[in-house]
C-alpha cells in the first residue's frame, strides 16, 4: 500500500542513519581523544578501576619524590660520615706518635688533635639535608625518649590492602646508632646517651660506660674515661695513650657499623625507586589496556561508517522521493 501519510522507507532509512551517525560520532570522539572510555559513561566498570589506578600512580610519584629525598638525606650523611672515619683516623695517627713523646712533642701533636676534633665537628654540624642531621643532635626535647633518637622514616611504598584500603610502608634508618654528637644531658646515663665522639669511653674497653669519668693526667685509675671530642696527650703518660688509642679504635669500629648501616639503606632506596618506577610503568599498561582506543581499529571503523552514511543519506533520499511517484498517478 502506497500511502503519502506514513512513509515506512523513509522512516526505516532514518533510523538506520541516525544509528550510523551515532556510531561515526562516537568513534571520531575515539579517535579525537585516544580513549575507548574516556568518561563513566562509556563504561562505568572500566572507567571507575581506571581512575583508581591513576589516582594510585600519583601516590607512588610522590612516593618517588619522597625516596628521592630520603637518598638525599642517606647520601649527604654518608659522604660525611666516611669523611669522618678519615679525620679520626688522623687523629689515631697522632696518638700514636705523642707514645713516648716529651712534653713539648705532645703539646704539638695536641694542636694538631684539637684542629682534627674541631673538624669532626664541623664536618657532624655541617651533614644537614632538607632540615635534617643524623650525626649532631640534640635529642633533649622532639623525640619519643629523651635521650635516644627518633628512627628516620623514609615513605617507600604506596599499597593496598585485600580490602582495598590504602597502606605505607617505609624504610626505617636507625639514627639513634649514627649520631656522633648529642647535646642532651643527664646525670644518670651522662655517657651512653650521648654520640659516638662526645660519649666518654672506658679507657680499658672502649665503651661509652655511664661509671666512665675523666681521667686525671699521670694517675691511671680503673674508671678513667675519654671522649674522642675532648681528649687531650698533654700531661698524659703512655698508658693512658693507650686507652685513648683503645677508645679512638672502638669509637671508630663504631662509626664504620654506622657507615655500612647508611649504606645499606641507600641501596634499599636504589632498589625500591627502580621497583616503584616499574610499578608506575605497569600502572600505565593496565589502564591503557582497558581505556585506550585501537586506533587501527577505530580508523578502519571511521572509513566504513563513512560508507555507510553516504549509503544511508541515498537511501533516505530515494525512500523520500517515493511518494513523488503517487503524483503521477493524479495527472
Amino acid at each position: 500500500m502506497s500511502s503519502i501519510m506514513t512513509n515506512a522507507s523513509a522512516l526505516t532509512a532514518l533510523q538506520s542513519l541516525n544509528q550510523t551517525n551515532k556510531s561515526l560520532e562516537m568513534t571520531q570522539a575515539r579517535i579525537s581523544t585516544g580513549y575507548r572510555v574516556a568518561s563513566a559513561s562509556d563504561g562505568a566498570a572500566y572507567w571507575s578501576i581506571a581512575t583508581t589506578m591513576r589516582a594510585d600512580k600519583n601516590s607512588l610519584a610522590v612516593v618517588q619524590d619522597t625516596l628521592g629525598l630520603g637518598a638525599g638525606k642517606v647520601d649527604t650523611a654518608y659522604a660525611a660520615m666516611t669523611k669522618e672515619i678519615d679525620t679520626i683516623g688522623e687523629i689515631k695517627d697522632k696518638l700514636v706518635a705523642a707514645t713516648g713523646a716529651s712534653s713539648t712533642d705532645k703539646a704539638k701533636l695536641q694542636t694538631e688533635i684539637s684542629a682534627l676534633q674541631a673538624q669532626l665537628k664541623m664536618g657532624a654540624d655541617g651533614a644537614t639535608f632538607s632540615g635534617a642531621n643524623w650525626l649532631s643532635l640534640d635529642t633533649t626535647t622532639g623525640t619519643a625518649t629523651a635521650g635516644i633518637a627518633d628512627d628516620a622514616k623514609i615513605v617507600s611504598a604506596y599499597t593496598r590492602t585485600v580490602a582495598g584500603a590504602p597502606a605505607l610502608q617505609t624504610i626505617d634508618v636507625d639514627v639513634d646508632s649514627l649520631k656522633l654528637y648529642d647535646a642532651y644531658t643527664d646525670a644518670t646515663t651522662p655517657n651512653t646517651m650521648k654520640g659516638i665522639l662526645d660519649g666518654v669511653r672506658l679507657g680499658t674497653s672502649g665503651v661509652r660506660d655511664n661509671t666512665a669519668t675523666a681521667a686525671t693526667g699521670g694517675t691511671v685509675a680503673a674508671t678513667d674515661g675519654y671522649s674522642v671530642a675532648t681528649l687531650t696527650v698533654v700531661g698524659f703518660n703512655d698508658v693512658q695513650i693507650g686507652q685513648m688509642l683503645t677508645v679512638v679504635d672502638t669509637a671508630t669500629k663504631e662509626m664504620t657499623d654506622a657507615a655500612t648501616t647508611l649504606g645499606t639503606a641507600k641501596k634499599r632506596i636504589d632498589i625500591q625507586k627502580s621497583a616503584t618506577q616499574s610499578l608506575m610503568d605497569s600502572f600505565d599498561r593496565g589502564v591503557g589496556q582497558l581505556v585506550d582506543a585501537d586506533m587501527n581499529k577505530e580508523a578502519t571503523r571511521l572509513q566504513a561508517l563513512q560508507v555507510q552514511q553516504q549509503l544511508g543519506i541515498q537511501s533516505l533520499s530515494i525512500a523520500n522521493s517515493n511518494a513523488q511517484s503517487i503524483l503521477s498517478l493524479f495527472r
